[in-house]
């Protein structure tokens, strides 16, 4: 395995006790200008931490999740709650609410569901829990590394990797999906570098993904949304990767807003474009990228940045989060368990 080790652990629990513990997190809403973990120690905050994306990245959000049902518990067992199970579905509900496009998210949920379905005491269920979700966190790192090893085996030597958003360390719990790739293929040839979108208008590229790479020491180049193009046209981007937040049974594939861009693009000037993802991101209960549940997020995140407004009072905004890269513009999709091409997906889940 070609190993790069990240310094960055973007979420963790901290066992207390056997049945106590918290959610400690690095707040991504301060980066680049503060790298700050704080103590996540209710429902209502990890709720509040998904939606307001001080926790993001699928994979990440997946795990979060994972951990709110494990504190959900623990504040109906110091409660001494009577209806514990029913209260506890709620939660699970309540936390499935917070963002609907990343299918991670109700992923690790449910894998927290068919805990809290095994039955047992309440004490039982909630030690359960917790160590279902340190699991879960655990099993992420290792997902994310062969992901990694899987993906340098498609990056020329001396290569040029593109990416848009940020699917790196702090999308995950640590290493990365595409951040990953660069990751182990930066482990093979230090030549390698990062071209890396901007992404307005939260600007996870620019905030986040050149922090990582920066912290680790890889070199990356910081462009805006709209110079893919003339970048490619001059020959220097040798291939992309990016993440994914959930990817339909025909290998559709919702990302970052402004992602079916950059695979456009890539398509016209015959750039390899693929897509870095664990299994936990693919949907085969839908279809078609069609049926991808696509987040509108407020029109504040547009028209300001950094608390300053950059356009005229009374303009209107229309603010989607995501968008949906069609299955014929992905050459392959980076899984722990190999690279497939879109329309293989169904084999990945035959061979479980």
């Amino acid at each position: 395995m070609s190993e790069f080790h990240s310094k960055i652990k973007t979420v963790e629990w901290i066992k207390t006790s056997e049945l106590d513990g918290i959610s400690r997190m690095v707040d991504q809403t301060l980066i680049p200008y503060e790298y700050k973990k704080i103590d996540i120690k209710t429902t209502k905050q990890m709720y509040d931490a998904i939606k307001t994306m001080i926790v993001r990245g699928a994979p990440a959000i997946g795990i979060s999740g994972a951990h709110g049902v494990a504190l959900c518990a623990i504040e109906l067992l110091k409660k001494n709650e009577e209806n514990f199970v029913e209260e506890l579905k709620k939660g699970i509900d309540y936390l499935n609410s917070s963002r609907p496009t990343a299918v991670n998210l109700s992923w690790a949920l449910n894998e927290q569901l068919k805990i809290v379905e095994k039955g047992g005491t309440k004490e039982e269920i909630t030690h359960a829990l917790i160590e279902n979700a340190i699991k879960l966190e655990n099993e992420d790192i290792e997902i994310n590394k062969k992901i990694g090893d899987f993906g340098a085996q498609i990056v020329p030597k001396g290569a040029t990797i593109l990416t848009h958003c940020n699917a790196g360390a702090l999308a995950t719990v640590g290493y990365g999906t595409a951040l990953g790739v660069v990751r182990s293929a930066y482990a093979n040839d230090n030549t390698i570098q990062v071209f890396a979108d901007e992404t307005r208008p939260r600007q996870q590229g620019a905030r986040i993904t050149t922090f990582e790479l920066v912290e680790d020491g890889i070199p990356v180049t910081l462009i805006t949304d709209g110079m893919c193009s003339y970048f490619m046209k001059k020959g220097m981007i040798d291939v992309v990767v990016v993440g994914a937040d959930r990817i339909a049974a025909n290998g559709d594939t919702a990302n970052k807003i402004g992602t079916y861009t950059v695979a456009i693009a890539a398509k016209y000037h015959n750039v390899p474009f693929y897509i870095a993802a664990p299994k936990s991101t693919i949907d085969m209960s839908i279809k078609t990228g069609d049926e991808i549940p696509i987040e509108l997020r407020g029109e504040e995140e547009v028209t300001t940045i950094n608390g300053k407004k950059i356009c005229a009072d009374g303009v209107k905004v229309i603010n989607p989060s995501f968008d949906v890269t069609p299955n014929e513009l992905i050459d392959g999709i980076i899984t722990e368990c190999g690279i497939f091409k879109p329309q293989e997906l169904k084999n990945l889940f035959m061979k479980s």
